[in-house]
């Protein structure tokens, strides 16, 4: 387990609510899923799990913009 700081929450189009999260030990960027939407039939989308971030445009479901920040 390493120490985090969180960088904003996005909706993704299926209903699940994700996590953008700067890890600091590895000077990188994680993606949790908080909380899973109730139409959603993905299966990589589950609660408390980390999902592999894409380049831009590549994939439309997985914003790389957050919509509310974390002060």
């Amino acid at each position: 387990m390493s120490l985090v700081r969180l960088l904003g929450f996005s909706t993704l189009a299926c209903g699940c609510v994700v996590g953008r999260y700067f890890e600091l030990a590895g000077d990188r960027e994680v993606v949790y899923v908080e909380e899973k939407g109730d139409g959603c039939t993905e299966h990589a989308h589950r609660r408390n799990h980390a999902i592999p971030r894409v380049r831009a445009g590549a994939d439309p479901a997985l914003p790389l913009v957050a919509v509310a920040r974390a002060s």
